[in-house]
């Protein structure tokens, strides 16, 4: 399976520079790494209608119904949409998402035929405490349990540790790695079938000249990207088109 890098714009740009961003990185960009985007969903359609596979930064465990505000991942697969990050540290910290309530999403988007990419990670207090990889187990077991239509197509899991996103610190590659492993192990115990297979990304300030030491690792299988994504030269370095 190819490596993976995933934009996350967040909350940043608007219509023009989204169109200038796509113009740039579909002239160049080589299909080397699979590469995909997730816009503010005011701008989506532009994404699917570049064929680049488009992704939610949320979405709701409702597919329809009276929750103003809120986004179907039924809707957005009519689009053509592809998939929905869920459970960005973000997410948890400034909307009290918890993996509880990740676990309801999850599902929902899975049985809509998206793709899930489910994020995890611990904050620096955590990993000063050594409480790393339970902190990680926990939310790894709480927001997959019960998951009958997971496979390794559609599952992908993003480890951001908190204290590495927009600050330019990174874990260094063996700290990487090392939570990575734990992550594939748990896995491949609860799901015996495809666990092992199931891509593996790291998220924590990604830069094209960080990523290639990253990717070297056993069991990295791309990235999460940010601010690194927001340019178009930059993200392409990252999807080895330099």
């Amino acid at each position: 399976m190819k490596k993976l890098m995933i934009a996350n714009w967040k909350m940043n740009k608007n219509g023009k520079e989204c169109a200038e961003f796509l113009i740039e990185f579909k002239s160049k960009y080589s299909n080397k790494i699979d590469a995909w985007i997730a816009s503010q969903p005011l701008y989506i359609k532009l994404i699917i209608n570049e064929n680049v596979k488009a992704g939610l930064q949320n979405c709701s465990e409702h597919v329809s119904g009276a929750y103003t505000g809120e986004v179907s991942s039924r809707n957005f697969k009519e689009m053509g949409g592809n998939f929905v990050l869920i459970g960005h540290s973000e997410r948890r910290q400034f909307f009290g998402e918890t993996s509880k309530t990740c676990q309801a999403k999850l599902q929902t988007v899975l049985r809509e035929n998206l793709t899930a990419v489910y994020c995890v990670g611990e904050t620096l207090s955590e990993r000063e405490s050594g409480q790393t990889l339970a902190i990680v187990s926990d939310q790894l077991h709480q927001g997959l349990n019960d998951l009958s239509a997971a496979n390794e197509e559609n599952l992908v899991i993003a480890y951001e540790p908190v204290w590495a996103i927009g600050t330019g610190k990174t874990a260094t590659p063996g700290q990487a790695q090392e939570v990575h492993s734990s992550i594939r192990k748990i896995l491949s115990e609860k799901f015996p079938g495809f666990g092992s297979k199931v891509r593996l990304l790291y998220g924590g300030s990604v830069k094209p000249d960080n990523v290639e030491e990253l990717l070297a690792q056993k069991d990295i299988d791309g990235g999460l990207v940010g601010g690194a994504s927001l340019k178009a030269k930059d993200f392409l370095a990252l999807c080895g088109d330099k």
